[in-house]
């Protein structure tokens, strides 16, 4: 299942991948990933507040945005913020002292406009009771420089195996 849900954006970004990019240096391709990385992970800092909001900010304000997880797609903007909300609201608020934790992140600079990310995280906290727990998974991006801001127009987040035990 996961593989036909996913083949639609690994097809996009391999295709992106293959494609003849521009003419880019080495260091003009760092500043994209670097640019690329730190909005990625600003806007995921649980410690700064407002979270649904931080989150939101990684999409643009129109136009269609792509994003598929917990076996579903979505395509709008108002569609992916209530999935968001709810998430929030069913799991992220009962966190007790969450840290947005990033494992392994790929970037993958298409062009001076657009770049691909592939992440695993990690959010360890623990439940209103005290228990340790964590949540994660992988997160698949395409980003687009719009106006000067990255934005994610497509995505793809698959939970990560729950441990033995959990």
């Amino acid at each position: 299942m996961w593989i036909r849900s996913a083949a639609p954006l690994l097809l996009l970004v391999a295709t992106l991948a293959s494609c003849e990019r521009p003419a880019m240096s080495t260091a003009e391709r760092d500043r994209v990933a670097a640019d690329v990385k730190r909005t990625l992970v600003d806007a995921c800092d649980l410690s700064k507040g407002d979270v649904v909001n931080r989150l939101m900010s990684l999409y643009p304000d129109s136009g269609p945005v792509v994003s598929a997880s917990v076996g579903r797609v979505t395509t709008t903007r108002s569609a992916l913020e209530q999935s968001i909300r709810g998430f929030w609201e069913r799991v992220g608020q009962n966190m007790r002292n969450p840290t947005w934790e990033w494992e392994d992140m790929e970037v993958t600079v298409l062009g001076p406009d657009a770049a691909a990310v592939t992440a695993t995280y990690r959010i360890p906290h623990h439940t209103p009771a005290g228990a340790p727990h964590v949540v994660g998974g992988a997160w698949t991006a395409v980003f687009e420089r719009r106006h000067g801001k990255w934005l994610i127009v497509q995505e793809h987040l698959s939970d990560a195996p729950p441990t033995p035990g959990a």
